[in-house]
């Protein structure tokens, strides 16, 4: 049983994993396909994920598979299913858990941050934290699920009425799972800014009514020829720059609402005009993981409701991890996956 394990100063190599008896509530997970995201990226430069990771770990948090083995105690999976992971594990007593927030916990862990995940053979996880899968969905898609979940929960938090419209800033895999969640809530206009002409193509084939070139035209001009005023109702921040957060409040109008939903680079700032905030009586929000929405994306996803292959466009063996997270660094992908059966 193999996996590839990060070494810290970007360095990865792949060796044998310890195997343990499963605990009464645990299965093991012949892993499929593991998604690289954003915050292994972050982890590889040497920043912390979700919680702090101590190498030696095997990262890869966006993970589905076949149950290859189950506990004793397991009664809702067989050997042979289908799941996704929810990676976010939490321990239910902090204040934070108690009050309905336990993405604030402050004893978070996740598998594949700082307990070992995805980018291997094999891997266990509490059954708590397993859903299932239908058959016939291809198991790459339910690497997405985690991705999808963080996503939905973005949309709850940005609660976008029907007729509002939306700007989603970044045309990644995140920004082009955010542009279908708002179609599906009812935006009137969906508009896309994004650099690279690939993901521009791909958002508008999945819902986008507009795609924008930021560097080569003027957004604010596009945003009011295609809303007819200055700005939108709701911005969708997900690239993570100090631009992209310029453009955010560049582009809301007076009663907007900002979801800044991408991971910063540590230490990052943006300089705020607070007289702005208070005369376009802006609403800024963040969103923190999952909490209590993969469910939903994998009832989504079970009904075929997210078009989830044209965001996956390349794929690694889990020996050539370092390599996949290079290339989710490029704007040639969208989303790399890593398996063991790939090749």
């Amino acid at each position: 049983m193999k996996g590839t394990y990060f070494l810290g100063n970007g360095e990865f190599e792949t060796r044998d994993m310890p195997e343990h008896p499963l605990a009464p509530h645990e299965v093991l997970i012949r892993v499929a396909a593991c998604g690289v995201c954003g915050t292994d990226v972050h982890i590889y430069h040497g920043d912390k994920g979700s919680a702090a990771v101590t190498p030696p770990v095997v990262l890869g948090h966006e993970l589905s598979g076949t149950v290859a083995a189950v506990g004793a105690q397991v009664t809702g999976l067989r050997v042979g299913d289908h799941v996704t992971v929810d990676p976010n594990c939490y321990c239910g007593a902090c204040h934070y858990c108690r009050i309905g927030k336990k993405q604030l916990c402050t004893s978070l862990y996740a598998i594949g941050v700082n307990r070992d995940g995805g980018f291997a053979e094999y891997c266990y996880a509490p059954e708590a934290q397993c859903f299932l899968l239908a058959p016939d969905v291809p198991l790459e898609f339910g690497a997405l699920g985690e991705p999808l979940a963080c996503c939905i929960h973005g949309i709850d938090r940005a609660q976008i009425r029907v007729g509002d419209t939306v700007l989603v800033i970044g045309g990644g895999a995140i920004g082009l799972l955010m542009v279908q969640l708002a179609k599906l809530s009812g935006a009137s206009q969906i508009l896309l800014s994004e650099p690279v002409a690939m993901r521009r193509d791909i958002g508008l084939q999945l819902g986008a009514d507009a795609a924008i070139d930021p560097i080569r035209e003027d957004l604010s001009a596009r945003i009011r020829d295609c809303t007819g005023v200055d700005g939108v109702d709701v911005v969708i921040e997900c690239v993570g720059n100090t631009a992209a957060t310029a453009q955010a409040f560049a582009s809301a109008k007076r009663g907007a609402t900002l979801l800044l939903f991408s991971v910063p680079k540590a230490g990052a700032t943006h300089p705020l005009t607070l007289e702005d905030v208070y005369q376009k009586e802006l609403k800024i929000v963040g969103s923190m993981i999952n909490p209590d929405t993969h469910q939903r994306a994998v009832d989504m996803i079970n009904q075929g409701r997210i078009q989830l292959a044209p965001i996956i466009t390349h794929r690694f063996p889990v020996e050539q991890l370092k390599d996949a997270i290079l290339m989710q660094m490029s704007s040639e992908s969208l989303k790399v996956l890593v398996g063991s059966s790939f090749g």
